[in-house]
């Protein structure tokens, strides 16, 4: 019988939380949106619930993607030469993991897509640093989500991105212009080594990137194309994009193996 071909498998680091104060061990959590949304592309997501930094050369051979989720914590401060502030939420377990995932998916060529938090580690472990709060910085909007239960006030339509011409945000959005959901606090301050601004807020605030030198697809963006993604032609086409490179170097991954 036939060996079938298995879906892509994308690679969802975790968040870790203590959620219940009487289990100090903690739990691994991913919010379902993002799993749903790479599901729903045709792929597979997988986890590592206790993958280490040491661990990535090991498991990132053995996915077609890698997808850095948002999440409510922030990127530790120090991993940009600043001190953290008294009121953020930290996650030192994956700071340390991605830091080092996003330089080996890099280098070996594996398809990066960074959202929201995503797009932060990605300039952080490229040696960006970030605004910790956008809006206690001179002349930047709030960019926060606004104060409501309802998600679908949360991640409505908040704000234009600028897209510059030729990129392809801009063949995605189909023009140099899009409006897209905000719901971050940190933000782009200094940009990352060889990651090249292609979005930017009202305020000039950096929302989309690429990595230039990528020997495949690398991007990174601020806002959520997971949320309802399907009702939004831009952010569909955004993820299509990565899906498309998850299916392209799994395939090459199959001849590889077919040949061996």
């Amino acid at each position: 019988m036939p060996k079938l071909p298995h879906k892509p498998l994308v690679w969802l680091p975790a968040c870790h939380r203590n959620l219940d104060l009487s289990d100090p061990g903690g739990y691994t959590v991913l919010a379902d949106r993002y799993a749903a949304a790479v599901t729903a592309l045709g792929l597979q997501p997988v986890l590592f619930p206790m993958a280490e930094a040491d661990d990535v050369p090991c498991l990132l051979p053995l996915v077609d993607g890698v997808l850095l989720t948002g999440s409510p914590s922030n990127v530790e401060a120090t991993h940009f030469g600043a001190a953290a502030l008294p009121t953020d939420l930290l996650d030192p377990r994956r700071d340390k993991l991605t830091m080092r995932l996003v330089r080996e998916a890099l280098m070996a060529g594996v398809p990066l897509f960074g959202v929201c938090r995503g797009l932060q580690e990605i300039n952080v472990a490229l040696g960006g640093s970030l605004h910790q709060a956008v809006h206690s910085a001179g002349g930047m909007l709030d960019h926060r989500e606004p104060e409501s239960e309802d998600l679908a006030v949360q991640f409505a339509e908040a704000h234009d991105v600028l897209l510059e011409p030729d990129s392809a945000f801009a063949r995605w959005a189909g023009g140099t212009r899009a409006k897209v959901n905000s719901l971050h606090g940190q933000g782009i301050k200094r940009l990352g080594e060889g990651l090249v601004a292609e979005a930017r807020a009202p305020d000039g605030l950096v929302e989309g990137v690429r990595v230039a030198a990528a020997p495949a697809f690398a991007y990174g963006v601020q806002w959520h194309p997971e949320w309802r993604h399907e009702q939004h032609p831009f952010y569909e086409r955004t993820l299509q994009a990565f899906a498309e490179a998850c299916r392209e170097r799994r395939r090459a991954k199959d001849e590889e193996a077919a040949v061996a």
